[in-house]
C-alpha cells in the first residue's frame, strides 16, 4: 500500500510540481542567498577600510599602491600624498555620474608624479549646466602637492573608449573611470586605478562625499532567501504527506471523477430538457401519421 501511495508521486502534475518547488529552494541557496551574502561582505570591507583611513595618517603613494599594483581590498580608501604636475591636456569627462542622488560629471586629470609615474587623478564633481559640462577651473600649474583616497577602476560591460563629438563641446568624455580608458585616450602610461581627492586639495573641484558607513539590507535579504527556500521545501513535504494520506488527492481511494460544476449540471440540465422535447415532438408526429383516412372523415 505504500509503495503505491508513493508511485502517486508520479502524476505530471505533481512532479511539475517538484520540480518548480525543489528549484527555486537550489536557487535561493546556491544563487540569491550568496549574492547577497557577497554584497554584505563588500559593503563591511569597505566601511572598515573607510573607517581605518580617518584613523591613519596619509602616506606616500608609492609605500601604499608601488607602481604597477593595481588597488585591492587592503589598499581601497586609503589615503595617500603625491607630489606632480598636472596634465590638463590629456584631461576627460565622465559622464553619467550620480553624486548624493543628483546628476553630476566628474574631472579627471592624469598627473605626472616627480618620479615619473602617471596617475589618474579624480579632481571631484560638476553640476550639469543645461545638460553640459559648466565652465570649471584649470588645475594649477607646476609641480603640486595633494592627499587623496585609493580607488579601483571602474569596468564598463560594452568597453567603450573615450569619444569627442558635437555633444562634448569638443572635450573627452567616458563612461566610466578607468585608468585604462585615459590610457588609451592619451597614449600615456598611466597606473593602474586612480586617487580622489579630498576637500582643500589642490586642483579640487566639488569634492566627492565618502560612502555612508551602514551595513545595508543585504543580510537581511540573504536571510530572507534562505528562509523563502525552507519554507518552499517545507510546504512541499506537508502537502506530500497530507495528499498521500487516505482520502487525499493523490491516494488511490480519490481517483475518482471531479465533481461537475454548477455550470456543467445546468448545461446537462438543459440537454436533458431538449431531448425529452425531441422525444415528445417525434412521438406526436408518429401518432398523427398512423391515422387512418376514415378517421379524418369522422364528424
Amino acid at each position: 500500500m505504500v509503495v503505491v501511495r508513493w508511485k502517486s508521486l508520479l502524476q505530471p502534475g505533481w512532479l511539475a510540481l517538484t520540480f518548480v518547488v525543489f528549484g527555486f529552494a537550489v536557487t535561493c541557496y546556491t544563487v540569491l542567498a550568496p549574492w547577497q551574502f557577497d554584497r554584505h561582505a563588500e559593503r563591511k570591507a569597505q566601511n572598515d577600510a573607510v573607517s581605518t583611513s580617518f584613523s591613519e595618517q596619509p602616506r606616500p603613494l608609492q609605500e601604499v599602491l608601488p607602481e604597477g599594483r593595481a588597488p585591492g581590498p587592503d589598499t581601497e580608501w586609503r589615503r595617500v600624498v603625491v607630489e606632480g604636475t598636472y596634465l590638463p591636456e590629456h584631461e576627460i569627462i565622465a559622464r553619467l555620474r550620480t553624486v548624493q542622488g543628483q546628476p553630476a560629471f566628474e574631472v579627471l586629470t592624469p598627473l605626472r608624479t616627480t618620479d615619473g609615474r602617471i596617475v589618474v587623478i579624480d579632481r571631484g564633481y560638476l553640476r550639469p549646466d543645461n545638460g553640459d559640462v559648466p565652465p570649471y577651473a584649470a588645475p594649477p600649474g607646476g609641480t603640486v602637492r595633494v592627499e587623496a583616497r585609493v580607488r579601483g577602476d571602474e569596468t564598463d560591460p560594452q568597453g567603450r573608449d573615450a569619444f569627442s563629438d558635437e555633444s562634448t563641446q569638443g572635450r573627452l568624455h567616458a563612461y566610466t573611470i578607468d585608468s585604462r580608458t585615459v590610457a588609451r585616450a592619451s597614449g600615456l602610461d598611466v597606473s593602474p586605478g586612480y586617487l580622489q581627492l579630498t576637500e582643500g586639495q589642490p586642483g579640487v573641484l566639488g569634492a566627492l562625499p565618502l560612502p555612508k558607513l551602514e551595513a545595508g539590507p543585504y543580510f537581511s535579504y540573504a536571510l530572507q532567501w534562505v528562509a523563502f527556500g525552507t519554507m518552499a521545501v517545507l510546504a512541499w513535504g506537508y502537502f506530500t504527506v497530507r495528499e498521500l494520506k487516505p482520502g487525499g488527492a493523490l491516494s488511490a481511494e480519490s481517483q475518482r471523477p471531479r465533481r461537475k460544476s454548477v455550470a456543467e449540471l445546468l448545461a446537462e440540465d438543459e440537454e436533458a430538457e431538449r431531448a425529452s422535447s425531441d422525444a415528445e415532438h417525434d412521438a406526436s408526429q408518429t401518432v398523427v401519421g398512423s391515422r387512418s383516412p376514415a378517421d379524418d372523415s369522422r364528424p
